[in-house]
């Protein structure tokens, strides 16, 4: 275990060396977010004078859809530290090193914690000095930004998952594409009783639905589908756990693995001792 621990925070401090010696990778997920919030916050906020808007205020209502995206954005861009890594063929060379395979991604894990970190204060502090009203309290707060940790995490692993496989850059386009179109397919610019047609029924078998309308609950201090919201992210973090852990397997067993990981790598291990 500590072991494991120590290989984790190996990768997760080598991530972090890298991010500040190049900081342009790390400003996507931040500043995608942010024009986002403009645009829909300014150009749609003539929504919120309408009778059928009922919610307490249109940039909180818009906030909470951006929040997610940034948080989804960092485990995003952290799962494209794993494609870099084995491309460049750091990523067979960790293998090797590390007899807890899953302690690797482990590391990026807890790399993706720290972007989400900044990338939720900088979200944050923009929106509250953009005059953003909240009305949950302290609790429910805690528990909205709790809700979008475990997306992040969900996100990471679901693209580590990808970036194993592929092992390499290219596996980005798989990672965002799935990402957006659920970003986008969820009741984003209305409340969902407003949305007709396919749209409501694909928003209705969203899993990111039930999350956003908790975070919307939250923010205005009237929690609404708490335990669904919890229990999709939850069960989704379990599900692309376990999709990490099967393509970590294929990278042990595929090409890259064959060199830095399996059976092979036990004994590249011993030879190299």
């Amino acid at each position: 275990m500590a072991r494991s621990l120590s290989i984790a925070m190996g990768v997760a401090r080598r991530s972090t060396r890298k991010l500040r010696r190049s900081p342009v990778p790390g400003l996507p997920p931040v500043l995608i977010p942010l024009f986002m919030f403009a645009a829909f916050a300014g150009a749609l906020s003539g929504l919120a004078n309408t009778k059928s808007f009922t919610y307490y205020d249109f940039t909180a209502f818009q906030f909470v859809f951006v929040y997610y995206m940034a948080s989804m954005l960092a485990g995003a861009f952290s799962a494209f530290e794993i494609s870099g890594d084995f491309e460049s063929g750091m990523g067979n060379r960790l293998m090797l090193a590390a007899p807890q395979r899953m302690a690797l991604v482990g590391g990026y894990l807890i790399f993706a914690v720290g972007r989400f970190l900044l990338g939720s204060a900088v979200v944050w502090g923009v929106a509250l000095l953009a005059g953003m009203p909240v009305r949950g309290d302290p609790l429910q707060i805690a528990a909205f930004i709790g809700l979008a940790l475990l997306l992040s995490l969900a996100t990471t692993l679901y693209g580590a998952g990808i970036a194993l496989r592929l092992q390499s850059i290219a596996a980005g386009t798989l990672i965002l594409i799935p990402i957006f179109m659920t970003l986008f397919t969820a009741p984003v610019f209305v409340p969902r009783q407003q949305i007709d047609g396919w749209l409501r029924t694909v928003a209705d078998i969203n899993p990111l639905t039930p999350a956003i309308e908790a975070g919307r609950g939250f923010m205005a201090g009237e929690p609404v589908s708490v335990a669904v919201a919890f229990g999709v992210t939850g069960g989704m973090v379990i599900v692309f756990a376990f999709w990490a852990y099967r393509g970590m397997v294929k990278a042990e067993r595929g090409p890259g693995g064959g060199r830095g990981g399996g059976r092979r790598g036990g004994g590249g291990r011993r030879g190299g001792g």
